[in-house]
């Protein structure tokens, strides 16, 4: 079969679907809450939370619309950072601990799955940090929900 014939799965389909991300995120708000940086910031989120970034990073990389259809959207997911505050320093911890996480429930290593990864990563954490330190929004409330992407590789390694 030639390399343009070959179905390329979503980010979602090649990291393993909904379990991996809700993995992901029980075991990262683990290290948060016990990190002296983020626990101040995190200490007062629902159980809920975690879920919902889990469905909101699956969605985010082609999984099921579970965030948007049933928790949010991506303008209030927006709006619950708005005034919180959070420096680079958050942010790089925040990142830190995920991409640790990451490497412990051994998400897939290839390089084009962890670019795409941490690409987002990297402009959803710095999205969050702008809008944190400002009190309203002028972004557009049915703002769709982000979808990413292999980026230029345009898929998984296949060697």
């Amino acid at each position: 079969m030639k390399n343009d014939q070959i179905k390329i799965p979503s980010l979602y389909e090649w990291a393993g679907g909904m379990p991996v991300f809700e993995k992901l995120t029980d075991l990262f708000y683990k290290k948060v809450l016990s990190d002296e940086l983020l626990e101040p910031v995190f200490k007062h989120m629902s159980r809920e939370h975690q879920l919902h970034v889990a469905h909101f990073i699956a969605e985010v990389f082609g999984g099921p619309e579970m965030y948007s259809t049933s928790e949010g959207s991506h303008f209030k997911m927006i709006q619950k950072h708005l005034s919180k505050h959070l420096t680079e320093q958050h942010r790089q911890r925040w990142v830190s601990l995920l991409l640790q996480t990451v490497d412990e429930i051994d998400l897939p290593a290839d390089p084009e799955f962890r670019s795409a990864f941490v690409a987002y990563i990297e402009w959803g954490t710095r999205i969050a940090v702008i809008n944190s330190n400002v009190d309203d929004l002028s972004m557009n409330p049915d703002e769709p929900m982000p979808k990413w992407g292999w980026g230029v590789p345009g898929g998984p390694y296949l060697g």
